[in-house]
């Protein structure tokens, strides 16, 4: 038996789920911003491949995020 919860079953929850997308979009993107100034600016190759590292999982990230509301639309 599926909960009724856990699924966008009004187009209010529907829309709820759009914003918190969005909103954890915006978060990534600031995040992805930030590290790849950071990665450009640093002359260690250690802390610049640690940067590179933050740059990679924010992109997983936002793809993972895209992948997850791809879902939830097509439901």
């Amino acid at each position: 038996m599926t909960d009724s919860r856990s699924r966008a079953s009004s187009p209010d929850d529907a829309s709820d789920l759009r914003l918190l997308f969005h909103r954890l979009n915006n978060q990534l993107g600031i995040i992805l911003a930030h590290s790849e100034l950071l990665e450009s600016k640093l002359s260690d190759e250690h802390q610049r491949s640690r940067a590179t590292q933050v740059v990679t999982a924010a992109l997983e990230a936002m793809s993972v995020s895209r992948s997850i509301r791809d879902r939830v639309d097509h439901d």
